[in-house]
């Protein structure tokens, strides 16, 4: 199949014909939006764009959005060229098990329906990802991360951004951080490992009641909050932990930080919803 090539100078959407595999989009500015679908061909939307032309390929099954002069690595060279003012505000619809890869820079990112490998990387931008159900990394040197709905691995790295996880189920969740903070919701499966590993950013973990986990959680300097009887909180020459076992152990949770804190939450349970009077909505006649 032969490659084709658009330069994108001003607002425009394309659609593809032929099969997208894999997606690579790099962003120095604006946003861009990743949607999983099962309907339709490929299509790109850009509704904005300052600067340079965007350079789209679509080569077999891998799509490439992107500029002439930024790398596919080293993306952290980008970080001090503000006088170089571009943005972009980019959009794409690709089937759901598409491999996706996005870079940005000083761009928002959002990820979501995506089943197939995800991979983001930040130097500034915050990234969303929701509804994901493949293996998904992220890294970012200052960006925020929040991610809601995953059902896969996770693998997160980051200087200072935030990570933020709700309802969380994935086996494997390994979270390494500076100065940032992270606060999951999370309700992993059996089997499933939990690492955290942070320097000054604070650890909040909630887990649903009753809860099955095998617990290891440690500062050597911060403050710690349980609100499982069961666990055991130890204080020893100012550092704490936290360690046993919540209902059969069937997950692992290791939390570990020198001087954050740690707090480890109870989730109620999911209280079912109370069924709709139907008399009392219609209106008297």
């Amino acid at each position: 199949m032969s490659a084709h090539a658009w330069t994108v100078a001003e607002p425009q959407k394309i659609s593809f014909d032929g099969p997208v595999t894999a997606l690579h989009v790099r962003i120095v500015g604006g946003t861009v939006n990743v949607v999983g679908t099962d309907e339709g061909a490929a299509r790109l939307e850009v509704s904005a764009i300052e600067g340079p032309p965007l350079i789209v390929t679509h080569d077999g099954g891998r799509l490439t959005v992107g500029y002439e002069d930024v790398p596919w690595k080293g993306l952290l060279g980008w970080l001090d060229r503000k006088s170089w003012k571009r943005e972009a505000v980019v959009s794409l619809a690709v089937p759901a098990d598409t491999r996706v890869e996005v870079g940005t820079v000083g761009a928002t990112a959002v990820v979501s329906g995506v089943c197939g490998d995800t991979a983001v990387h930040g130097v500034s931008g915050d990234t969303t990802l929701v509804g994901l159900s493949g293996p998904v990394e992220a890294d970012s040197v200052s960006g925020n991360v929040e991610a809601q709905a995953l059902s896969g691995d996770l693998k997160f790295s980051t200087v200072s951004g935030d990570l933020t996880v709700i309802e969380g189920t994935g086996s494997n969740v390994k979270a390494d951080s500076v100065s940032g903070n992270m606060v999951l919701d999370l309700d992993p499966s059996a089997g499933a490992a939990v690492q955290l590993n942070t320097v000054s950013g604070d650890l909040a973990i909630r887990i649903p009641e009753p809860g099955d986990a095998e617990v290891d959680a440690n500062t050597a300097s911060g403050a710690v909050s349980c609100a499982f009887g069961e666990l055991r909180v130890t204080d020893q020459w100012g550092a704490k932990r936290i360690t046993g076992r919540i209902g059969h152990g069937a997950a692992r949770l290791k939390a570990t930080t020198v001087s954050g804190a740690i707090a480890l939450l109870r989730r109620p349970p999911l209280e079912p919803a109370e069924p709709v009077d139907a008399p009392s909505l219609r209106k008297d006649v």
